[in-house]
């Protein structure tokens, strides 16, 4: 693996596990939300932290079908999936598969050949494959902030209750 691809796959791991420069990871944001507050709207408008969790693997998912050139778009129930509660064990398993998702696309990277990362990874798309891992990155620290608020959000309704 190149240096190039390193620093992608570092980036990768740790805004979505922990380490960050900028502030909590994904997973250290999800770290003991309850499957409740996970389907709570503490926020008119805003998504749920589980709406966030299932769009987040939705765009993990497109870029590994991109990495395998396919180029069929999210449908709307892949991108937001219909909001429902869920058990306790469907919530751990909605943050068990955004994990799995993440270290795919990480091993992904590990064979991808650094040539490559300037091509686009379909024609259907004007973004490089550079541009689709440095994207994921980008997208993980967007969502964590919104997951963040919602938290906050959530803590602040419980404690005026």
């Amino acid at each position: 693996m190149t240096a190039e691809l390193r620093r992608l796959e570092h980036q990768l791991r740790t805004t979505f596990t922990a380490g960050a420069w900028h502030g909590p990871a994904v997973l250290e944001v999800l770290d003991g939300v309850t499957p409740e507050q996970a389907a709570a709207r503490p926020i008119r408008g805003a998504h749920t932290i589980r709406e966030l969790v299932f769009h987040l693997a939705g765009t993990y998912r497109l870029v590994l079908r991109r990495l395998r050139g396919d180029p069929t778009q999210l449908s709307p129930e892949e991108d937001w999936p219909a909001e429902s509660v869920g058990s306790a064990e469907d919530w751990r398993d909605a943050v068990a598969t955004l994990q799995q998702l993440n270290a795919e696309v990480r091993r992904a990277l590990a064979t991808f050949p650094a040539e490559r990362l300037d091509e686009l990874l379909i024609a259907e798309s004007p973004y490089t494959a550079y541009t689709h891992f440095v994207g994921l990155t980008q997208h993980d620290v967007y969502h964590a902030g919104q997951i963040a608020l919602l938290k906050r959000a959530l803590a602040d309704r419980d404690s005026a209750g």
